[in-house]
């Protein structure tokens, strides 16, 4: 993403930090959707399933003999395998496989516990009343497995390091039976009526919304919700649970359509793209067949917070859908994930042509409200809009700050909205790479950078690496990435800004380089020879040799299987305390600089390192290179490659420069995964350049 500022007028003032309570609520509903999306192919299997069985029964008079085998599939699926399913990814994402398996068990209690009451109450019934149902024990599974998996880690934790060679297997295998054992027991016994009575509650409280007609009302909370990314504990934790014990019972739910609906995004995109204006018109046609058609809606959502106001339509066209499904009496059988307009439909099948047409109904009303609203707003501001200028940029920007990450949809829309940044009203003569430390990718970065302005023939621009609390205010341009770049604004509020993703290999970097140019012609057409800006005004650009001691061979290492981010942080940190770099101290600055922005820098390669709060920890300069051959979960992004720093001045930056040098092309990186042996990535790390 790319975010330009030519002066603090220009650009939005910089945003708070989000509130405690939003955070928390980002990090809860993140959280749940980790435990549910991935098992969603589980539950629109279950739908297909459903929708086949009862359709054939439909339409025929005995049914088909291989239907009628399937349907005792159905309860199953959805009593106890997804569940089951659930709990085990809760658990994963706690403690790995072990939280998986000791989750899954704990899950088991709550789901039989559940059964038994009901089957105990039912027992108890006078002749002829209805019985009650079984309760699928979603929220069960959701709270155990993620339970389990904890006191899993805890308990791992009091003897690790403390068990006798030989004894490791039999107290692992025994530890996590018992304690499966004891959760089992503890939900079936214990935890299995407070949820059992909570879904009931819930249920009722949804019931009650429906007989009164208020359940158009819940587009209030869930729209302004989506748009701050905060519908996901709603939608995860109360919408999708409810929804499937609704279509178990009655073999569709309006709940899975409450946030889900296409339609108000749909109508608000199709008004900018009529009656917007600048960067924001030009690109909602394409991020109108995003949302649409690709299901991800989180593209609407700068259109809105750019002129917030444009929630009364939202809400307007989220209560028309909602409001429309109810009088048609439509719903899905299981969760449209992602919100694609065919994910609706296919989830709407079942209910025949009726719930399609209803359903069709609910997503064209709500776009056309959203659009009506949003065509008066966007008309009754437009000449305030022209006058201001284009705000989209900064608003994708507050956007991907509210989402707490990057995203390739949001940045999408700003290479769309601007392939060139504006002209810069004076010569660019120096640049900073700022990142939270200012040892490692924001030397890579301006490594890479220099490379490409050297071979557009510039060469009197100072391209330098900082930390962001040590810019010196002078900056005439400053690349951060995206997560820091309302931390630097204010460092250097007279330059330009430019946010990217990661630093190695960002399309920026071109725009930069066009800039750089463009600034150059106006400086030739309006000055007469004005000296650049050079190296010794801001001390020696030139990089001290390398030190033989800062990546040795003993410090690499070549793994032939997979790690997990915080397996390869260790690893990484092992080697640097072993060299004798860093204090025990630095694992934890390390993950502290994860939590800010990552390290991730492209092209496979991940350099984890410390805050700048961290130099204490830091002894001496050294590098540590250790190859995953079976990759490393990066915070969503694929990783071969994990050099971790230490850094103390400038001993390690050359290094760094040829390795950015080396993963900024290709066919380097593709030897650099064919090498066999330690010796041979040694070679190929420190010949870089050398010539």
């Amino acid at each position: 993403m790319t975010t330009t500022t030519t002066s603090p007028d220009s650009s939005a003032p910089a945003d708070k930090q989000p509130g405690k309570v939003r955070v928390g609520v980002q990090k809860f509903g993140s959280f749940l959707s980790g435990m549910i999306m991935p098992n969603i192919p589980a539950l629109i299997a279950w739908g297909i399933i459903t929708a086949v069985v009862v359709n054939v029964s439909e339409f025929t008079e005995d049914g088909w003999e291989p239907t009628n085998a399937l349907d005792g599939v159905i309860f199953p699926m959805i009593h106890y395998l997804l569940p089951i399913l659930i709990a085990m990814q809760g658990g994963r994402l706690i403690h790995e496989t072990r939280g998986a398996v000791v989750g899954a068990v704990a899950a088991m209690g709550v789901i039989v516990g559940s059964d038994h009451l009901i089957d105990q109450f039912n027992a108890a019934l006078p002749a002829g009343e209805d019985e009650l149902s079984y309760v699928h024990m979603f929220i069960g599974a959701m709270i155990m497995g993620p339970l389990a998996a904890w006191l899993m880690k805890k308990l791992d934790g009091l003897w690790e390091g403390k068990i006798k060679p030989g004894f490791e297997m039999l107290v692992n295998m025994f530890s996590a039976g018992i304690l499966g054992f004891l959760l089992l027991a503890a939900g079936f016994f214990v935890l299995a009526p407070p949820i059992n009575w909570l879904m009931d509650a819930l249920g009722r409280g949804v019931e009650w919304l429906i007989d009164n007609s208020l359940l158009p009302l819940t587009s209030v909370l869930i729209e302004p919700a989506k748009v701050f990314f905060l519908n996901n504990a709603i939608n995860h934790g109360v919408l999708t649970p409810l929804g499937t014990q609704q279509a178990d019972a009655q073999g569709s739910s309006i709940l899975f359509l409450l946030e889900a609906n296409p339609g108000p995004g749909l109508g608000l995109l199709l008004a900018f793209s009529v009656f917007g204006v600048g960067a924001a018109k030009a690109t909602a046609p394409g991020a109108a067949l995003i949302h649409f058609v690709g299901g991800i809606h989180e593209v609407y959502f700068p259109y809105v917070l750019m002129k917030p106001v444009l929630l009364l339509a939202m809400i307007a066209g989220g209560m028309t859908g909602v409001t429309t499904n109810m009088l048609l009496d439509v719903g899905l059988q299981a969760p449209a994930a992602p919100g694609s307009i065919i994910a609706v439909y296919v989830q709407s099948l079942g209910g025949g042509v009726g719930n399609v047409v209803g359903v069709t109904f609910g997503w064209v009303l709500s776009a056309a409200v959203t659009f009506a609203v949003a065509a008066v707003i966007l008309l009754s501001s437009r000449k305030r809009d022209l006058e201001l200028g284009d705000q989209f940029s900064s608003a994708i920007s507050r956007t991907e700050s509210a989402k707490g990450k990057s995203s390739s949809a949001l940045s999408s829309l700003t290479a769309s909205a601007a392939n060139v940044p504006a002209a810069a009203a004076e010569r660019i003569r120096t640049i900073y790479f700022a990142c939270d430390a200012g040892m490692g990718s924001s030397a890579m970065g301006a490594s890479v950078l220099r490379k490409k302005l050297s071979g557009a023939g510039i060469t009197d621009v100072y391209v330098t690496n900082k930390a962001i609390s040590s810019l010196p205010g002078d900056a005439d341009l400053v690349i951060t990435q995206q997560t820091l770049t309302d931390r630097a604004r204010p460092k250097e509020p007279n330059a330009i800004h430019v946010s990217v993703d990661n630093f190695m290999n960002a399309p920026e970097y071109d725009e930069v380089v066009e800039l750089v140019k463009g600034s150059e012609d106006q400086d030739a057409a309006g000055s007469t020879g004005a000296q650049a800006s050079s190296p010794s005004a801001h001390g020696s650009d030139t990089l001290t040799a390398v030190d033989s001691g800062v990546l040795t061979q003993d410090r690499i290492r070549i793994r032939t299987g997979a790690a997990t981010q915080e397996e390869a942080l260790r690893e990484a940190q092992e080697i640097l305390v072993s060299a004798g770099a860093v204090s025990g101290d630095y694992l934890q600055a390390m993950r502290d600089r994860e939590a800010t922005a990552s390290t991730f820098m492209g092209s496979e390669l991940a350099i984890p390192h410390g805050t700048n709060d961290a130099k204490s920890a830091i002894k001496s300069s050294a590098l540590s290179v250790v190859r995953y051959d079976g990759g490393v979960d990066w915070a969503g992004d694929q990783v071969t490659f994990v050099v971790g720093i230490a850094g103390v001045g400038d001993e390690h930056l050359q290094i760094l420069s040829r390795i950015a040098e080396l993963f900024s092309d290709e066919s380097k990186v593709a030897e650099l995964k064919a090498a066999s042996t330690e010796a041979e990535l040694h070679q190929l790390l420190s010949a870089v350049n050398e010539d």
